[in-house]
């Protein structure tokens, strides 16, 4: 223990340490230059002259600006020209420059220079030991290295290529490996600014604020003094004395934290376009798969589609995806989202897909997704909200689909901050299944859903005793397409001889006039007791109810007794550090019927489930096979916890373990998720995978998986600029029918191309 201890420490102090390296400044902006703090994930702060670059630090300039970077050690200059961004990662002897995109101008100095300088993009390596040389780099995965002055070698990290580049020479450096060395004319070497010096300022010099002079009263008389007209060249020396006074006092003025994806320097393109060739499993059935999705952005307003053509192996097109004639509500699938506005707007909304939904701290619904069969299943969801002042409130719908079925899952949250000077945040939120049943699939749309209905293709038949794929008797049905034997006994249901005992199957299981309802109210409180650049603490509690009214199908099929419960946390503790650790605690009491997070990013997979026992198929809903029949009186304590970890932008890692306690049980959950910034990583464009186990025996116990188990990955190879192929992996598990469970895989491949 004091092993980790002494570790925690040391990597707190190391990390400490790198935050307040100061390693360079801002010593000239124009137009729009943006920086992204160390720890944090957007461009939040406007650059100004004199700003400090802390190592870890980002900058960009946008469409139309220009900046300079000066080093404190070496006085090395970097000069940003229009649509650059990079990043400062300095060791003990690399200056690296991490140059994601755009134009830098360089100036590296080699007097009182110890560390090795080098450009690293995501193709080349330019490593330089002093000379003045410019850098393009192209999002179409191009390098250009112009030489100057001086000499630097550049490599190709996909090929291995290294070549040296002298004045009036150049570099060009490709995704594909190739390097080539060529000579350059003046007329390629960009435009180069000039900037003034920058005179990096002694500690003394900062001006102390004087104390205010005394007022002297009205009566006292005051000799005469000159008046002292200023120069012209006395009042600009003067504004530049006041421009450079607040950069020299080493504050980092901050604003608010805007995603860079919605920040105003930084909107969605207007339009871009998806298309993916792979495969897909539907219906147990493999399908080729061509997809195009369209995105168009107009100010605040996107709309998003998935047009797909699924074809078979016999070239046949899967035509009951376009039946729009028949059903009209199939339009609505290949609507993927429309959206208005962001969730920090005063007004904002969302029609489709949901994703990583929470309301309050998640002790009823934590990071749902109606996406989790997608696309074998296709929800519409709905998730809308505003901000008002201290006031915020969301509401949100799983599927609108479900409405027609008794019900979807819906969520509301409401929350009030006090004031900025007591943050205290007070929540309320309630939840609600309003047919739980309406998680049971029915592709023909006649209520009986398809794992009772013998014909899940037809809107008015349902029944076959024999399983010889003939229709017993329906009624509204032609006697001639009955079964003339319907019970498979080998006697004729009609004729001379008709068979006097015929036993049929009975109807099968309807949703029409069945639900089974689930309702979740919760009230939380949270105050941030302390809040820095480099820690943050947060305190909260949270009170939460489950019930689960009885319910008994017209023929008795399902009966399912009154549950309710209740859970508290108390308390709560939230910390983060630097936003690149963040560490949650809570200890929890829970009475009755009740789970944490009961509404999770599996709901919809676990929502409500059948259960074969011989001959028999029993439908079970999440909270009875979650419960036993004296759940209600049942009193556990436990603690949970959770961390993430950001390493430096090249990985996260989120993990979360409950353990809860009664006298005689024990229910303990786990999730985990890692994410790989594929920024980072050469040829990759994405790299994720998770895994959930929630209110299980023994989530650890792999290697005999329940139906609360879910896992997934998702990896992106960059076969060129823009182009992906993408393996797309979920496996969660289900009754076979036998009473077993079996694995249901669902594997995407596919081309994606954007552009």
């Amino acid at each position: 223990m004091s092993k980790a201890f002494s570790l925690f420490f040391i990597l707190f102090f190391l990390l400490l340490e790198l935050r307040a390296d100061v390693i360079a400044r801002v010593i000239k902006v124009e137009g729009d230059v943006t920086l992204q703090r160390f720890g944090k994930n957007s461009f939040s702060e406007k650059a100004k002259l004199g700003s400090p670059i802390l190592n870890g630090d980002k900058i960009k300039v946008g469409e139309e600006g220009f900046g300079a970077i000066m080093y404190l050690d070496d006085r090395t200059i970097l000069k940003l020209r229009e649509n650059t961004k990079f990043g400062f990662m300095d060791t003990r002897n690399t200056r690296t420059v991490d140059l994601a995109h755009g134009t830098l101008l360089n100036d590296v100095k080699t007097e009182g220079r110890t560390k090795s300088f080098r450009i690293q993009t995501p193709v080349s390596v330019a490593s330089v030991k002093g000379t003045q040389f410019a850098a393009i780099v192209s999002q179409a995965g191009v390098d250009q290295f112009v030489g100057k002055e001086g000499l630097f070698e550049v490599l190709n990290m996909i090929s291995g290529q290294t070549v040296s580049v002298g004045p009036g020479e150049k570099a060009i450096s490709n995704a594909t490996g190739n390097l080539i060395q060529a000579p350059a004319s003046l007329s390629e070497y960009p435009t180069d600014p000039e900037v003034e010096p920058y005179e990096e300022p002694e500690p003394q010099e900062i001006e102390t604020k004087q104390p205010e002079q005394q007022k002297v009263p009205e009566s006292t008389e005051v000799p005469d003094q000159p008046e002292v007209k200023e120069t012209p060249q006395q009042s600009e020396t003067s504004k530049e004395a006041d421009e450079r006074e607040t950069p020299e006092t080493e504050s980092i003025e901050e604003t608010p934290d805007v995603p860079e994806e919605s920040g105003a320097s930084s909107p969605a393109k207007p339009f871009s376009m998806g298309m993916g060739v792979g495969s897909v499993t539907l219906d147990g059935v493999l399908y080729n798969q061509l997809s195009l999705r369209p995105e168009i952005n107009i100010g605040k307003f996107g709309i998003g589609l998935d047009l797909v053509l699924y074809m078979d192996f016999e070239g046949n097109i899967r035509t009951e995806d376009w039946d729009v004639a028949n059903d009209p509500s199939r339009i609505l699938d290949k609507i993927l989202f429309i959206k208005y506005g962001q969730k920090s707007d005063p007004l904002w909304a969302k029609y489709g897909s949901i994703e990583g939904m929470t309301l309050g701290y998640g002790g009823l619904l934590n990071n749902y997704s109606n996406m989790m069969e997608f696309p074998s299943v296709r929800r519409i969801g709905l998730n809308t909200g505003f901000n008002i002042g201290p006031v915020g409130g969301e509401l949100f719908f799983a599927n609108m689909k479900d409405f027609s079925r008794g019900g979807t899952l819906t969520g509301v949250r409401a929350s009030y901050i006090v004031s900025e000077g007591f943050p205290l945040t007070i929540g309320v939120n309630f939840v609600t299944d309003a047919n739980m049943f309406s998680g049971l699939n029915d592709a023909d749309d006649d209520t009986y859903p398809d794992i009772f209905d013998d014909f899940p293709d037809s809107t008015n038949l349902w029944n076959d005793t024999d399983g010889d794929g003939i229709p017993d008797p329906h009624i509204g049905l032609d006697s001639s397409r009955w079964d003339i034997d319907s019970d498979g006994d080998n006697l004729y249901d009609f004729g001379d001889y008709p068979d006097t005992s015929i036993i049929l199957k009975a109807t099968p299981f309807s949703l029409e006039d069945n639900k089974a309802v689930s309702t979740g109210f919760s009230f939380d409180i949270g105050y941030p007791i302390l809040k820095s650049k480099t820690l943050s603490m947060d305190l909260y509690s949270e009170f939460n109810s489950l019930s689960f009214p009885e319910a008994v199908t017209k023929d008795s099929t399902f009966n399912r007794i009154d549950r309710s419960g209740t859970g508290i946390t108390i308390p709560g503790l939230k910390l983060s550090l630097f936003n690149i650790l963040n560490i949650s605690f809570e200890y929890r009491i829970v009475n009755g019927s009740f789970v944490p997070n009961f509404f999770d990013q599996s709901y919809d997979l676990t929502r409500v489930v059948t259960n074969t026992i011989g001959d028999s198929t029993l439908i079970l809903t999440k909270d009875m096979f979650t419960f036993d029949e004296n759940s209600n009186d049942f009193k556990s304590s436990g603690i949970f916890g959770s961390t993430s970890l950001n390493l430096f932008d090249l990985a996260s890692f989120t993990a979360s373990f409950a353990n809860m306690v009664a006298d005689s049980d024990t229910i303990q959950s786990f999730n985990a998720f890692v994410n790989l910034n594929a920024d980072n990583i050469p040829k990759v464009s994405s790299a994720m995978a998770y895994y959930q186990r929630n209110n299980d025996a023994n989530p650890f116990d792999f290697e005999n998986p329940s139906e609360n188990t879910i896992m997934g990955y998702r990896v992106g190879y960059e076969m060129s600029k823009g182009v992906s192929l993408i393996w797309d992996f979920r496996q969660f598990y289900r009754d076979d029918g036998t009473g077993k469970l079996e694995p249901v895989k669902q594997t995407t491949v596919e081309t994606s191309f954007n552009f």
